[in-house]
């Protein structure tokens, strides 16, 4: 990621300084929560969105450093919630916050960093961030809850999925695609094409992600997977499977992710294999990267805009 982000190389570096300048406190216990939380993010990808799509369309300025940092705080308190919901204990191979702490402590500590993250937004003189980032957040949410009442659902269709997927991941990725082009003053349409392509991007990443939970290498990730199964979450390959089975193999696959073991990834290994399940699922973010990369072209060429088009490929190529 050094190496894709180098065009970014020191707005990142000024980004770093903001937030952890933000995440400094004066209680030893907050600090260390603060700080552990954010080691569980990693890629920067948002913040980076954010940048990169000023810098594709116009000037990067100090309120991009400050909205960079807010986007990655909300980025973070989701993720703590999530490994909450999840009941996961490890991601970038370092213990959740929940592990660690306890759930009491992670709700805490991701709503302290929504609030200070609105709070930050709100330092700047227009309030166009706060409202974007408001009705992003609260879709967010929205998505979580959908996916909640999805839980068990496998008869679940591919639309609702994505639906879900599109509010729950890719709407903070569309929102920081804006938050980057509407501060460096780029106009009507590319903010919204540079939307788009944030919003297809976070799409082909979840899907890649729920891959991931499914075929993917916890020593690789350096998070707990299968915890999509073990809560019974309608993911794509899953809805894909249930769509090309009939009574009886459904009747299968639901006492398979009903079992109390942990072997359910095992069990379904077969079953994806033998109705390409995967590959489907592969082929459909490779779709949504196509889409993305589609809407850079109302953008100029720039070393920027390089680095978007490289990202759409990274996303559905990851195995983190």
């Amino acid at each position: 990621m050094a190496a894709l982000y180098e065009p970014i190389r020191e707005e990142l570096a000024r980004f770093e300084e903001i937030l952890r300048a933000e995440l400094r406190n004066d209680y030893p216990v907050v600090d260390e929560l603060v700080k552990h939380g954010f080691r569980l993010g990693g890629k920067r990808l948002r913040p980076a969105l954010l940048l990169l799509s000023a810098k594709a369309v116009g000037p990067v300025t100090e309120e991009h450093f400050v909205l960079a940092a807010v986007v990655e705080m909300i980025h973070t308190a989701t993720l703590v919630h999530d490994d909450v919901l999840d009941e996961a204990t490890l991601r970038r191979h370092v213990d959740t916050v929940n592990a660690r702490w306890g759930n009491q402590t992670s709700v805490l500590l991701g709503d302290y960093l929504f609030t200070h993250a609105f709070y930050l937004a709100s330092t700047l003189e227009s309030t166009f961030a706060c409202r974007t980032i408001g009705r992003a957040t609260n879709t967010v949410c929205e998505g979580e809850l959908r996916q909640i009442d999805s839980q068990g659902r496998l008869s679940l269709s591919e639309a609702e999925y994505l639906g879900i997927i599109e509010a729950k991941t890719a709407e903070l990725c569309a929102c920081a695609c804006r938050l980057g082009a509407h501060y460096a003053g780029a106009g009507a349409a590319a903010e919204e094409a540079l939307s788009r392509y944030g919003r297809f991007l976070g799409i082909a990443f979840q899907i890649v992600d729920d891959l991931l939970d499914l075929d993917g290498d916890e020593a690789t990730t350096g998070k707990s997977l299968g915890t999509d199964l073990a809560q019974q979450k309608p993911t794509l390959p899953l809805i894909r499977l249930w769509e090309l089975s009939n009574e009886a193999q459904r009747g299968e696959l639901v006492a398979i992710i009903e079992r109390s073991d942990h072997h359910r990834r095992e069990a379904l290994e077969p079953w994806f294999e033998n109705a390409e399940a995967l590959e489907y699922a592969r082929q459909t973010a490779d779709d949504y990267a196509e889409k993305a990369r589609a809407e850079l072209g109302a953008l100029a060429p720039s070393p920027a805009r390089t680095v978007l088009k490289q990202l759409t490929e990274f996303v559905v190529q990851r195995r983190n």
